[in-house]
């Protein structure tokens, strides 16, 4: 079955609404001859004659009268698909943004999010769910709509991502570690006993490869899955932890932290999103708060 020219909607449209081919030629910037063609293949389409002569004019046939306020209704809702969209009425706009991010992302970006959401856009909620892994699967399916986090391997090659700040790690210990005082060499830092962060259970990464470059080399104790989880036993324990600074910074209220004395690499934190809301006005918005907010804190 052959498909139908679509097209033919708007030529009957015109046809049926000026009721004379020259003019509906006119208006559509046609020749006259171009619109008798299409309306012949209007007729054959149909199976209806649609416009008939009357003396030295064109009268519509029942079916024709039938059809005129249908295809109108269709050409206008087609025109209005087409469109670009209206502009974002944030007072009006009622939506929740699941977005998914670490902890140490919400604890310090969170509440001003939050804040500047509820003032421009009262009727937006968000939801913050916890990133377990960098696998792209919840962007896909639209189960999240905005991700933070470093871009990895496992991150799918269609999505789109914006960086938001750059971050280094620091040592963090309990108020009253000896590490709170003098001068934090490569040599006093692997000296102490450590807690690693690794969500793959792993105890070493590129901290221990930046020690190895040093000559030296950490006594890894423990292994937990957050920022938050070794953030907490370094503030009841010994023990050192090294998390991003930006990340971490109401994290770390109350504890000592210490530039790493190590060239330990810096990552880059950045948003994550499906391409399909690439031109969505409201997510497009979302995506400019969180940007600036981020930029703000730097």
């Amino acid at each position: 079955m052959t498909s139908p020219d679509f097209n033919l909607l708007v030529t009957l449209d015109v046809l049926l609404s000026e009721g004379s081919v020259a003019r509906a030629a006119r208006r559509l910037r046609l020749s006259p001859s171009a619109m008798s063609r299409a309306l012949a293949r209007l007729r054959v389409t149909t199976g209806d004659p649609l416009l008939v002569r009357a003396g030295r004019g064109l009268v519509p046939t029942p079916r024709a009268l039938e059809l005129r306020e249908r295809v109108s209704q269709l050409v206008q809702e087609a025109e209005s698909v087409l469109r670009p969209a209206e502009r974002l009425d944030l007072a009006g706009l009622v939506r929740t943004f699941t977005i998914r991010a670490r902890e140490g992302f919400i604890d310090n970006f969170g509440a001003e999010l939050i804040a500047r959401v509820s003032a421009e856009a009262p009727g937006v909620r968000l939801c913050f769910i916890d990133k377990l892994d960098k696998e792209s699967t919840g962007l896909r399916d639209a189960t999240v709509d905005l991700e933070t986090g470093v871009v990895g391997k496992a991150t799918g090659p269609e999505v789109r991502t914006r960086a938001l700040f750059r971050d280094r790690f620091v040592g963090v210990v309990r108020a009253g570690h000896a590490l709170g005082e003098g001068t934090v060499t490569a040599a006093r830092y692997g000296q102490g006993r450590h807690v690693a962060v690794s969500r793959q259970g792993q105890e070493r990464g590129p901290i221990d490869e930046a020690l190895r470059q040093a000559g030296q080399e950490r006594t890894v104790v423990t292994v937990v899955g957050s920022f938050a989880a070794a953030l907490a036993l370094a503030r009841a324990t010994d023990l050192i932890a090294s998390v991003p600074e930006r990340q971490t910074g109401k994290l770390r209220d109350g504890l000592h932290s210490f530039p790493l004395p190590l060239a330990a690499p810096q990552i880059t934190v950045s948003m994550l999103w499906h391409p399909r809301m690439e031109a969505d006005p409201a997510h497009r918005w979302l995506r400019g708060l969180v940007h600036a907010i981020c930029a703000a804190e730097g």
